[in-house]
């Protein structure tokens, strides 16, 4: 695809906004999307899960005393966004959103913004960097990395064919403690032939997509302390109603989450 405009490729951000439903979507974005959805007939549902953690796990960490969020991979914006619900619980919370894509980026800067007494900042990098991330003059001019981050990584991960172990080491190592670290990510462990069937169409795209066990997933966490209820689908973290969801639904979802506090 070499040659080819950013309206030309399909990107993954884009692709996940068609499957929440968006408008912020080219051609190439849809027609990949609907290969995939034909591999994986589930995946708006696991999209639509994967958001409604996010919503979950910000209130959270805003409930918790978190008031300095970085969300890496930021999306196209789909409302609320993180800001939002940050901001909603705590009015002061900064928040630094952080993707690859410039488009991405230009929609954020034009569709979202904080509160007053709280920032929402918007940088251009990629989580394959942290180190350039973290020393990114705005990430640095709008959180104070020696008090408590909340470090999102939702839907992110599957995109990352280098160690995940030490990209989140990195990250984790240049934050205070207090920390949390927030992850969503795809599994073949519930439904293999359908999430491999849309692994492979990202492959022939020329879209990187990795999937991970529990195992691997977990192994993200080494050193922190996991919030309950573990490394689980993300619609059986913190919902009052998991003990009713059948284990069909887990491999409609097919997503493992997490999050943990550094000690």
């Amino acid at each position: 695809m070499d040659g080819e405009t950013p309206v030309e490729q399909p990107h993954t951000s884009r692709i996940y906004d068609y499957f929440l439903g968006g408008k912020d979507n080219y051609e190439a974005d849809r027609q990949a999307a609907e290969e995939i959805l034909r591999a994986w007939p589930d995946i708006r549902i696991a999209a639509r899960v994967n958001r409604r953690f996010m919503h979950r796990s910000t209130r959270f960490l805003a409930e918790a005393g978190i008031r300095q969020f970085l969300d890496i991979g930021t999306g196209i914006p789909t409302e609320p966004n993180l800001h939002q619900i940050a901001q909603q619980v705590a009015p002061d919370a900064r928040v630094v959103y952080v993707d690859n894509d410039p488009l991405v980026l230009a929609h954020a800067r034009a569709l979202m913004t904080g509160s007053e007494q709280g920032a929402t900042t918007y940088i251009e990098g990629d989580v394959t960097d942290p180190d350039a991330i973290l020393r990114d003059p705005e990430l640095l001019g709008s959180l104070d990395l020696s008090r408590p981050v909340g470090l999102s990584m939702i839907a992110l991960l599957h995109f990352v064919e280098l160690s995940v172990d030490q990209i989140v080491k990195t990250f984790l190592d240049a934050l205070a403690p207090g920390s949390h670290l927030v992850i969503c990510t795809i599994t073949a462990d519930f439904a293999p032939a359908q999430v491999r069937a849309a692994q492979e169409v990202y492959r022939i795209r020329k879209l990187p997509a990795l999937v991970r066990t529990r195992q691997e997933v977990t192994s993200w966490f080494t050193g922190l302390d996991l919030v309950a209820p573990g490394i689980v689908p993300p619609h059986r973290w913190h919902l009052m109603e998991s003990a009713a969801i059948s284990p069909s639904f887990d491999a409609k979802v097919s997503c493992y989450c997490g999050v943990a506090r550094k000690p």
